[in-house]
């Protein structure tokens, strides 16, 4: 399924720059008022100017759609790729020990830090 969207997205990408190039300027209408819009006969009066933008917005909604596309399948397969994963030991939890209830806190050890600790009584 992900090579055919893929397929259809870069068809529609290469489709999108053709048309893009072949389209006219804007100022290629002045040209015609001089005699050169003789050669648009073959796309009706007005030119292939509505035929190629149509066919443009056509193509690019296709573009943009197989881009969601893509980005949903994208997203589904690192949900898979994820799942399966070993937790390694150091990430894991020690299990909860039951802490000895006492009337005075226990003094912890320091801890090595360039930090300085203070006392209450040195803060007074």
């Amino acid at each position: 399924m992900e090579k055919l969207v893929l397929i259809i997205h870069s068809v529609s990408a290469l489709i999108i720059i053709a048309l893009i190039l072949v389209q006219q300027g804007k100022g290629a209408a002045a040209g015609a008022s001089f005699g050169s819009g003789a050669s648009q006969t073959v796309f009706g009066s007005d030119g292939g100017g509505s035929f190629f933008t149509r066919a443009t917005a056509i193509f690019a909604t296709l573009f943009f759609c197989t881009s969601l596309g893509l980005a949903m399948i994208a997203k589904h397969h690192s949900k898979i790729s994820t799942q399966g994963l070993p937790v390694p030991a150091a990430a894991q939890q020690a299990p909860a020990t039951e802490v000895p209830a006492s009337s005075a806190p226990a003094q912890a050890a320091p801890a090595a830090t360039d930090v300085p600790v203070t006392t209450p009584e040195q803060s007074k």
